[in-house]
């Protein structure tokens, strides 16, 4: 057979399609060229195909070979059309039969032949196994792509197993294992562990329980960085179409465990204050998915919120509003999910001390005013909760009394949660206008108090909106089906109190 054809699969941001690898041999001086926009590492197959070809037993054709990676007008790249190739070309060359048409090969080669780790193959398998009936990949990868139901898996562990395969001489088995989703026992951060600070425990337990964004600020020392690690101990379980999400990100950035084929707990990034735009949001000549993807369905902790580049800052703006961030490229646009807990922690003002009551602030004035306009108004206006925390008292640091535990606070956050699912299907965060308008409606007293508000803090059309679904989640903690007072009051004391240095 001079042209064989097969399938494998090409990765495009956290999406995949179809890839139709043509491989021709016909007489002539002996080459190998691959053609179809291949990158680099597809260029350097050619050696470790002939290669593994060679080490299984096979033997590799001294003619003229031509490989085609189809459509011909999107960059491939990677390693993972090695094992298509190969297989291609012993087709071609009459060394083995067909492979059936909904059949997906994709895998690199080792200079022996054995089959290594690749990513994104959970991607592939979610978005193809409509299109395919079975998908040969690496023995290592099996787990990951067992997760997915209605596709057969055929992990291999090296080209020779699969030259027998197709040869009838020894068949590979359909792989099969069941998944369960459960949270940790225990965590290293729990909320019984930060003393005192009752104010922003209340503060990031209604964060948790609605999805809420949260700047904290505060001098040194007084616990913001500790409250912070411990939201992960309050966040409720992923839900399977969520963890599904989480792990096809962390498979294509390639730092998926490789003893843990999903990921069943939410994210938590915690990225340092010198991290470039690109590594927050996402980029490089092949965009890769950045820290606000990695921290989809979770939390993004900054640390030293004032610390980061303006630019930096800026770049957060769009990804709070829409939940998506767009990475273009000169090879086209990704489209990567951003939805997560944005967790801010920063200073009053450079020498840290402003209104502590232990130590004097040595800033001038206009050092402070300086220092708090590096975080612009709009995106301060994306942030629901703002919140101070003092340093704690000596009483309460040396008080021998145990605070809540997490598990405890977590079954609240649970419970909110739920009631937000049954509702809308998202958390109060996400609600959109025609959804704010049906569920976060408000009596005539809440209206008066929300107007006086909007008047004496001068709320933006946004600091409004975000005010409703605030109050809709402290509703919804105290199993509340309307909006009361205390819930908007509740809500309106966690808007900034300085509102002109905004």
């Amino acid at each position: 057979m001079p042209l064989a054809k097969v399938n494998s699969a090409a990765v495009l941001g956290l999406e995949a399609f179809p890839v139709e690898v043509e491989a021709d041999i016909s007489a002539g001086l002996p080459s190998f060229t691959i053609v179809g926009l291949p990158d680099k590492a597809i260029e350097e197959s050619k050696e470790r195909v002939r290669s593994a070809i060679k080490n299984s037993g096979a033997n590799f054709p001294m003619k003229r070979i031509t490989v085609n990676l189809a459509p011909a007008d999107i960059k491939k790249e990677g390693p993972s059309y090695d094992l298509a190739i190969a297989l291609g070309i012993l087709i071609a060359d009459d060394q083995l039969p067909e492979i059936d048409s909904k059949t997906l090969l994709v895998g690199e080669l080792a200079l022996n032949g054995n089959l290594r780790h690749i990513n994104g193959i959970l991607p592939i398998a979610v978005n193809l196994k409509n299109k395919y009936l079975s998908i040969i990949l690496p023995d290592i990868n099996k787990d990951e792509a067992a997760i997915v139901k209605g596709m057969k898996i055929y992990p291999a562990e090296n080209l020779k197993s699969l030259i027998y395969h197709f040869k009838n001489e020894k068949n590979l088995s359909v792989y099969f294992k069941k998944f369960k989703i459960t949270l940790p026992k225990t965590y290293d951060f729990d909320m019984a562990y930060a003393k005192g600070q009752e104010q922003a425990k209340r503060a990031l337990e209604i964060s948790a329980a609605g999805g809420h964004n949260v700047l904290m600020m505060g001098p040194p020392g007084s616990g913001k960085t500790l409250l912070a690690r411990t939201i992960p101990s309050i966040l409720p379980q992923l839900y399977e179409e969520e963890a599904i999400e989480v792990t096809k990100i962390y498979s294509v950035a390639g730092i998926l465990p490789a003893d843990q084929p999903i990921i069943n707990t939410r994210p938590f990034r915690a990225p340092h204050h010198t991290t470039s735009s690109v590594a927050l949001v996402g980029g490089g000549t092949f965009p890769k998915p950045g820290e606000i993807t990695l921290a989809h369905r979770g939390v993004l902790f900054m640390d030293e919120f004032a610390e980061f580049p303006r630019s930096v800052l800026e770049a957060l703006r769009q990804p709070l509003e829409d939940g998506v961030i767009t990475v273009s490229r000169a090879q086209g646009s990704v489209l990567y999910p951003a939805k997560f807990i944005l967790v801010a922690a920063q200073n009053p003002c450079p020498c840290g001390y402003l209104g502590d009551t232990q130590k004097s602030c040595i800033c001038t004035p206009t050092q402070i005013l300086r220092y708090k306009k590096r975080v612009s108004g709009p995106l301060l206006d994306r942030i629901d909760i703002h919140i101070e925390v003092p340093r704690v008292k000596f009483e309460k640091l040396s008080d021998e009394k145990v605070a809540e535990e997490s598990s405890v606070i977590r079954s609240r956050v649970e419970k909110a949660r739920a009631i937000q699912q049954k509702r809308s299907k998202k958390t109060n965060s996400e609600l959109k206008p025609a959804e704010i308008k049906k569920h976060c409606a408000i009596d005539i007293p809440s209206k008066e108090l929300l107007r006086s508000a909007v008047n004496s803090l001068n709320l933006s059309a946004r600091q409004y909106v975000r005010t409703l679904k605030l109050a809709r989640t402290i509703a919804d903690m105290e199993g509340s089906n309307n909006i009361k007072t205390s819930h908007l009051a509740e809500a309106l004391q966690y808007r900034p109190k300085d509102q002109s240095i905004y």
